[in-house]
């Protein structure tokens, strides 16, 4: 069977799995999971890969990541992994759709949390589910071995836990056999079946970051016999609005405080106040500035409060960096795929991801693929399509979901996993 022939084999079997792709996507979606309890999610994987008849099907890594091993019928050395993030976000959902969650945590730590896929894991999980399907039919007419990643916690373990991308390749994930290329697509809010990428860092660096403001706990009555924290987290919150003025403009930054929780009433002084939030960088060597600075600010303004301040940076993510000769050899697969005017640059994102684990250990490219209900303007650049339902960022409430989209990203992770694994994706030499 010729390359062409073998292609177009790939969008046969893509068409014919496309309902069951969504059929996935949607039963996800109605019972999606937080970061680290993706029990039912990982099932449903373990299960599908396991009916293939994979020659392996890994399981329990990293807390609930499964890894498929399908190793093809002709000679290669080439591994691809391609890789899907699977579990949900502690967001209400509002998107209007008739398979909408109305799933609640009640056990999640600092919950209860309403839950909801709000930034399209229930689609990457449907979707490689589906390309699994697809090459496991004509694993014959592979030359190497294709790696089917799902990780879980990609939005971050609760603080004190451990998982992710960084400790699925600690725990061996990629070690047998080691991958020459990782791949993915994140569908977000682009025009459906246009697929956007960038040169250098697709998505920024990231932290969390928890400050600790201790003073003395005491009854609201009678402040000035204790310490009250809660003035000096007010103060820094407006502080951090100056911190982008302490650093270059060229490259955006920023500092998002999203959570905060006191221990007391509202009729006591709390002995102790704790602010949580994340740090993003589109250029990682400003990473250690921002929070050198931060941390400053934490400490110096607790002290004037008469409060002390513990500043801890948790659960790192690296950017994802897309090396132009990675690009470069992706993009006329990705173009034979989705047609050609079909691919646009985009512009940095202080977005993140932990696929850059992935990716930067072992080459390859993590793209954007379109999902949503807009076109590109006069300039480039994605606008809603009028009378549709907009543009919608991940994250919010309102975010959804263009099933026609998934079909495509079937077909994405085979032709490029095929060209990788034939030679013709891959840097130059």
């Amino acid at each position: 069977m010729s390359d062409e022939a073998l292609h177009a084999e790939f969008d046969r079997r893509a068409a014919a799995v496309e309902p069951q792709v969504v059929a996935w996507r949607h039963h996800l979606h109605r019972h999606p999971e937080l970061s680290n309890r993706e029990v039912g999610t990982a099932r449903l994987i373990a299960d599908h890969l396991t009916s293939l008849g994979l020659d392996e099907v890994r399981t329990g890594i990293s807390g609930h990541g499964v890894v498929g091993v399908l190793r093809g019928g002709l000679p290669g050395d080439r591994v691809v992994a391609l890789r899907a993030d699977i579990d949900a976000l502690p967001v209400e959902e509002d998107s209007g759709e008739s398979f909408a969650s109305t799933v609640v945590d009640h056990d999640y730590p600092g919950g209860p949390f309403p839950v909801s896929h709000a930034c399209g894991h229930d689609g990457h999980t449907a979707m490689l589910l589906g390309a699994a399907t697809v090459l496991a039919g004509v694993r014959e007419r592979l030359p190497g071995t294709v790696l089917f990643v799902f990780q879980p916690a990609e939005e971050g373990a609760p603080a004190g836990e451990t998982s992710g991308a960084k400790q699925m390749i600690a725990e061996g994930a990629c070690a047998d056999p080691v991958p020459t290329m990782a791949f993915g697509v994140h569908l977000g809010p682009l025009p459906t079946g246009y697929v956007g990428y960038r040169v250098g860092n697709q998505f920024g660096a990231s932290c969390m970051v928890r400050i600790v403001l201790t003073g003395q706990q005491v009854h609201g009555s009678t402040p000035w016999m204790g310490v009250d924290p809660m003035p000096a987290a007010g103060a820094i919150l407006v502080g951090i609005g100056q911190l982008y003025r302490q650093v270059p403009a060229f490259d955006p930054v920023t500092v998002t405080i999203g959570h905060v929780e006191d221990v007391g009433r509202f009729n006591i002084v709390p002995g102790r106040v704790t602010l949580w939030g994340t740090v993003r960088c589109t250029v990682e060597k400003d990473m250690g500035d921002v929070q050198e600075r931060l941390a400053t600010l934490a400490g110096q303004t607790a002290a004037a409060y008469h409060c002390s301040a513990e500043v801890e940076y948790l659960q790192d993510v690296p950017a994802v960096h897309n090396r132009e000769e990675w690009v470069d050899a992706v993009l006329p697969v990705v173009e034979r795929v989705v047609g050609a005017g079909r691919t646009f640059p985009t512009p940095p994102t202080l977005g993140y991801d932990d696929v850059s684990e992935f990716v930067n250990a072992y080459g390859g490219a993590y793209l954007m693929l379109g999902a949503q209900d807009g076109e590109l303007g006069e300039d480039g650049t994605p606008v809603p399509t009028p009378g549709g339902r907009g543009l919608v960022p991940n994250h919010s409430p309102r975010f959804y979901l263009d099933d026609a989209a998934l079909v495509m990203g079937v077909r994405l992770h085979c032709h490029v996993a095929h060209g990788h694994l034939a030679g013709t994706v891959g840097p130059a030499g």
